[in-house]
């Protein structure tokens, strides 16, 4: 596996990523209302700023097909998704110890908020809860999530 910096002429890769994704993971764990938002707020528009920032990278597998994005800005790790036909293989670890070795060269902590089904993973990886949230969508649907923080070992 490789993981890549992402250029403009990704979109479309990132974009299926992160829609994949969602939509087959996040039914199972937020109501429609915050699926939808969830989408929205992981827009063409977002996702093209964060690729203009230098923040996207892709995650090739074996035979260098795409299976999984992150973005970093800064100290935080944002918008890490692997297909689901990718997930259980590793990728999803793979691109957490990358984002989180981007990270700890300038800086001592890493944040994220964490959905549901990424709680998980992440806790397993030494990460603490700091904060739970709940965020109220148009049609009164809740996202709920939480922030979480890693410290550099020293």
């Amino acid at each position: 596996m490789k993981i890549v910096k992402a250029g403009i002429a990704d979109l479309d890769t990132i974009r299926r990523i992160v829609r994949d994704t969602i939509r087959a993971v996040y039914p199972r764990y937020y109501p429609k209302g915050a699926v939808d938002f969830f989408l929205a707020h992981h827009s063409d528009e977002n996702i093209i700023k964060d690729i203009t920032a230098g923040n996207v990278c892709i995650l090739l597998n074996e035979e260098g097909q795409p299976a999984g994005t992150v973005t970093t800005a800064e100290n935080e790790l944002n918008r890490l998704f692997v297909l689901p036909e990718y997930q259980g293989h590793g990728y999803g670890g793979e691109l957490i110890r990358f984002a989180e070795n981007v990270i700890f060269e300038k800086y001592d902590r890493v944040v994220l908020s964490a959905s549901l089904p990424a709680k998980k993973i992440y806790l397993k990886r030494e990460y603490s809860c700091t904060e739970y949230n709940m965020t109220e969508c148009p049609n009164g649907d809740f996202l709920c999530y939480d922030e979480m923080i890693k410290l550099r070992d020293n």
